[in-house]
């Protein structure tokens, strides 16, 4: 008993409690769905956190020389925070599946059961354990500083220095090493994957599509996800036998990264695949920006080819083999000068063709293809000769239109479906309200924003850590928890986690259906010749799990 007092003892009464507070408040529910173990990780974060602002606390109070209570009367505040710890653990523990099954119902997901409680907090005590670890070798570093430096400075300022140096060598090893290392070896990991030849894939004997003998892009350059693009998609057969006559077969064009050395080389490129294979001879052209992988999902591309009836081409270039988390990371700014360059490329030809002639041009992006989407071009180079519009779906939170939309919305639309002034430019649509429902007139340049109330990509704000967001008011999202609630730096690390492994069937969170893709495409492009019957057969194609 008492080597188990002398251990506690060592540890802050104020940091036990408000670590078991940030343990509690983990255990609420947040946008997404969650595993137990992600639920154990986050909650090991949240606990240690929550230590460490308690430490923090008792450390100030005692610095200031303020009245601490006697031995007996602390010993006794000792025990009474213990209990009170253990009897919140406990009632939040108990409520854990209610609210994680709160999020799963709004979204359709069969109910969990019972959570895991013992497994949670082996994981947050392994994670806490661990991340104490480092602090206490980073208190040991400091000092060994902090006693060296002291052989020719003041005190205090060895203090200071002490603390200077064991951050910046701390730093040194993760950003040197495990960061730079780590994401080297994912880098080249993803671009050996991104070079294999699949299988089941042959190249087309086509002369008139990318990847073939005639194209000015070879088989290997496309890449795995661009062999993948120009190889899948609805084939003029396909085509035919839904509208029940001839059609043209849409045209996709991709270059790859290795297709060339530099961004405006591989958008020139793309520039002349597209004039080759008589892109800009359809009446609709769509630049698509891939997510970080070059991955451009079907679910947005597909629709838009059925609902022009394939006289439709693409152009998308990739710029990363990172993920989109990881190419954020590492080359935020490279996939904003690929899609720069491919904008500049394909519009500056664009805008040289005579008005009756040219295509309709529209842009397209999902998550980190949106954000570099949005930056692919300047308003001012546009002005004068604007092009038809952009579909931006799942917006990431650093989208700087996105960003100032919302910000400047009608008074009354909430934060997680904004109304824009009178809706004839900027509109937004979730899976229960279309773009259509957001004004009469809608002018010839549109910007369409298609997105989820539960999406963490879309609503993460680094904010969240010292304020509640605006979304969480009421009223909430259609899919959002009504058990939801903000609890500072809590509430950041669950946000985070959903980012990072969260999960949720097509129609939230991340995930855009196809048949919202349909609902989008229609008010935004505005095919013709469509009826609403017509339009319900698509939607039912487009569904997933057809």
């Amino acid at each position: 008993m008492r080597r188990v007092t002398r251990i506690f003892g060592q540890f802050s009464t104020a940091g036990l409690l408000l670590g078991t507070l940030f343990f509690a408040f983990s255990l609420t529910p947040s946008l997404l769905p969650r595993p137990f173990l992600v639920q154990g990780v986050i909650s090991g974060l949240s606990f240690a956190a929550g230590y460490a602002l308690g430490f923090a606390g008792q450390w100030l109070w005692a610095y200031l020389e303020l009245p601490a209570p006697r031995a007996r009367l602390g010993s006794a505040v000792k025990l009474l925070a213990t209990l009170a710890c253990v009897v919140i653990a406990g009632h939040f523990l108990a409520r854990a599946s209610e609210w994680q099954n709160s999020v799963r119902t709004l979204m359709g997901v069969e109910p969990v059961s019972g959570i895991r409680a013992y497994s949670i907090a082996l994981i947050a005590l392994a994670v806490f354990a661990l991340l104490l670890l480092l602090a206490r070798l980073f208190r040991h570093t400091f000092l060994l500083l902090s006693a060296r430096l002291q052989r020719h400075v003041p005190r205090r300022v060895s203090h200071v220095a002490g603390i200077g140096a064991a951050l910046l060598l701390f730093w040194s090893v993760i950003d040197g090493v495990i960061f730079t290392l780590g994401l080297r070896a994912a880098d080249n990991s993803y671009q050996q994957v991104d070079a294999l030849i699949q299988d089941d894939l042959d190249p087309p004997e086509d002369p008139m599509r990318t990847g073939s003998a005639a194209s000015l892009i070879t088989w290997e350059e496309l890449g795995s996800r661009g062999r993948r693009f120009v190889s899948s998609g609805p084939t003029a057969e396909d085509l035919r036998w839904f509208h029940g006559e001839p059609v043209p077969e849409p045209i996709r064009v991709y270059v790859g990264l290795n297709a060339a050395e530099t961004p405006e080389a591989r958008a020139e490129l793309a520039l002349e695949e597209l004039k080759r294979v008589g892109g800009f001879d359809r009446s609709v052209l769509l630049i698509a920006t891939p997510t970080g992988r070059g991955w451009v999902d079907p679910a947005a591309q597909e629709p838009a080819e059925y609902l022009h009836r394939g006289d439709i081409a693409t152009v998308t270039a990739q710029y990363s083999y990172l993920p989109s988390p990881l190419s954020l990371l590492v080359e935020g700014d490279y996939g904003v000068e690929t899609a720069r360059a491919l904008f500049q490329a394909v519009y500056g030809h664009w805008s040289r063709l005579p008005e009756d002639e040219r295509p309709r041009l529209y842009l397209h992006g999902l998550s980190l293809g949106a954000l570099n989407s949005d930056r692919s071009f300047d308003v001012y180079d546009i002005i004068q000769d604007p092009f038809d519009g952009a579909l931006w779906s799942g917006p990431p939170f650093r989208s700087e239109t996105w960003r100032t939309v919302t910000r400047g919305r009608d008074a009354g639309s909430p934060a997680w479906l904004p109304r824009f002034r009178d809706g004839s430019v900027v509109r937004f649509m979730n899976q229960y309200e279309g773009l259509e429902d957001q004004g009469d007139e809608w002018g010839p340049f549109r910007i369409a924003f298609l997105q989820y109330a539960s999406d963490p990509v879309t609503f993460f704000d680094p904010a969240v850590l010292y304020r509640e967001p605006e979304w969480m008011r009421e009223p909430r999202g259609p899919d959002v928890s009504t058990e939801l609630r903000w609890y500072p730096v809590v509430t950041m690390l669950q946000l985070l986690a959903d980012i990072a492994v969260g999960g949720a069937p097509r129609g939230h969170g991340h995930e855009i259906a196809a048949e919202h893709y349909v609902d989008a495409w229609v008010a935004l492009t505005e095919p013709e010749g469509w009826s609403e019957s017509e339009l319900d057969r698509l939607r039912g194609r487009s569904r997933p799990e057809e």
